[in-house]
């Protein structure tokens, strides 16, 4: 992770790498402590909210639990002043067997080097069968 003020693209990688890795400290770690998270489902229109950095650590971590092959891939970002772009596609296999895959993407606002709003969106896709 850079070490001064600024964000890069390449923070976005190592993020995504984290994710991929399941590794929730190395995640948080890009994570300012009033960062704000809108996951990609849930019942307000604008998904569900996560607002400190427990809950969104249970977020990431009950992905992970949830799907345990998750994986974020073609993974590639931009950072502009203090907003920045990732792009993905996200695969990842259900208990009952039945799989997600669907690009996506986030828009993110950073400050000081650590991201203070993560919003998730991805294509709404039918469940793949189960292979």
């Amino acid at each position: 992770m850079s070490t001064n003020a600024e964000f890069t693209a390449q923070d976005l990688s190592d993020l995504f790498n984290a994710f991929n890795r399941h590794d929730v400290d190395a995640a948080m770690s890009y994570f300012a402590e009033d960062c704000i998270f809108k996951a990609v489902g849930g019942a307000q229109v604008f998904g569900t909210r996560f607002d400190t950095p427990e809950a969104i650590r249970n977020a990431f971590s009950g992905v992970w639990a949830a799907m345990p092959d998750a994986h974020w891939a073609h993974h590639s970002h931009f950072v502009h002043g203090d907003r920045a772009v990732s792009e993905w596609t996200f695969s990842g296999t259900n208990a009952d067997g039945s799989r997600v895959e669907a690009e996506g993407c986030d828009l993110l606002t950073v400050r000081g080097g650590k991201i203070i709003r993560k919003q998730a969106f991805r294509k709404n896709r039918p469940l793949l069968s189960a292979k």
